[in-house]
């Protein structure tokens, strides 16, 4: 959605400054056309030189662009905006955007912007927490800006985000979701989300598993987050963190996620099964390490709970139930065969026949399967990829909350 976008970026005098280019980048890079102003001080951490060379065009930051009478038109600006984005924002442009002081280039423009204005802070913790900087920022939320920091998406009350500019790739998101119209879509809904791997122990130190980076899943996760939703994630045994606003449940085999994932459901208002829990598990488990023989050894498997079955035939009318379906063939007809038996209301199919996706990856290429329709989407980064699924997600639990009506 921020293809065609004209957007401002705003860069002040922060250690921060060098991030800007990692938005600039992935904004251009998604099709909008970037203009920057850049206050005095923001020029000494980075030079206009390296953001002209990424937007192409020439940096603003004072009034007067030459001594012929060739002026900068805040004004305009304001006019050929889509959306403004002041990353970083330090204490003091704050207090001058708050307040109306309209010294320098950025905040006249900022006090002429007809579109929408995204603030990031950066600064400090101590400056962060002073009185001072909390009321302005509540001035600016008041006047209808919108702040975003780490951990919360957009500023919603106490002391969250401790100052420290919030991400590049989350910061594009941000304005990504604005322009989908899509912010807070979920605002109060209960989604449960699992992730990860399974597993399944042979002995005290050996087990079954997969290779599994649980990615995915968190990414559904955050996303569903950065929508409003109360977000519950049953994760498998992976190294990744997740926002602290997320009830996290960490678990280790197939039995232990089932467990969590029927009691979870009963109250979720939807679910995604994005964990690639194990099929099998060892029908006897040894309690002591297996010593190395030299014959074969021979293990015998049992199936383990179908988490997704079982969620299915729990489902209740006002719930939507999503599954996965990686495969390696007949990906199409396996993915629709898996939606029917297990009373999904769709299926995000991978495969890992699509090169650098699905494990350990950081990007994925997806079909979306559902009785009415199928819908495939280009490879992208696994953020992106989340995005994408929950709007499905979103548009299928709106429709059942007005059948309802």
């Amino acid at each position: 959605m921020l293809r065609g976008k004209k957007i401002v970026i705003g860069i002040t005098g922060s250690i921060a400054a060098y991030k800007s280019c990692l938005i600039i980048r992935e904004l251009i890079k998604q099709g909008a056309e970037v203009q920057v102003v850049i206050t005095p001080a923001g020029k000494e951490f980075i030079t206009p030189i390296t953001l002209s060379a990424l937007t192409h065009k020439p940096v603003i930051s004072e009034f007067f662009s030459q001594r012929d009478g060739t002026w900068n038109s805040h004004v305009d600006i304001g006019l050929w905006a889509d959306a403004m984005l002041i990353a970083p924002c330090t204490a003091s442009t704050l207090g001058k955007m708050a307040n109306g002081i309209a010294d320098n280039m950025l905040v006249t423009t900022y006090l002429s912007m007809k579109a929408s204005v995204f603030i990031a802070p950066a600064m400090d913790l101590d400056m962060y927490r002073h009185p001072s900087t909390q009321r302005n920022m509540q001035l600016l939320q008041s006047y209808g800006n919108h702040i975003i920091e780490p951990e919360s998406g957009f500023l919603a009350s106490g002391l969250e985000g401790k100052g420290r500019m919030e991400e590049p790739a989350e910061i594009v998101h941000v304005l990504d979701s604005y322009f989908k119209g899509n912010t807070r879509q979920l605002q109060g809904k209960d989604i449960m989300i699992t992730a990860g791997p399974t597993y399944e122990k042979i002995d005290p130190v050996r087990f079954i598993g997969n290779y599994s980076s649980g990615k995915m899943g968190f990414a559904l996760a955050e996303e569903c987050m950065r929508r409003g939703a109360n977000v519950t994630l049953i994760s498998g045994p992976v190294s990744l963190s997740c926002s602290k606003k997320i009830h996290r449940i960490d678990v280790e085999s197939c039995q232990e996620m089932y467990n969590a994932a029927v009691e979870c459901f009963k109250t979720a208002d939807a679910a995604v099964l994005c964990a690639a829990v194990a099929d099998f598990r060892p029908s006897q488990l040894s309690e002591t390490k297996i010593k190395r023989k030299d014959n074969n050894l021979e293990l015998s498997l049992c199936p383990t709970q179908d988490i997704a079955r079982q969620l299915g035939k729990n489902k209740r009318d006002n719930q939507v139930l999503v599954g996965f379906a990686l495969e390696t063939n007949d990906e199409v007809a396996n993915a629709k065969k898996k939606l029917l038996s297990k009373n999904l209301d769709f299926v995000v199919l991978n495969s890992t026949r699509n090169k650098g996706t699905t494990f350990k990856s950081d990007y994925n290429q997806v079909d979306i399967i559902s009785n009415e329709e199928s819908l495939a989407f280009d490879k992208k980064t696994k953020d992106l990829v989340a995005a994408d699924i929950i709007d499905v997600l979103a548009k299928k639990m709106a429709h059942i909350q007005n059948v309802d009506r």
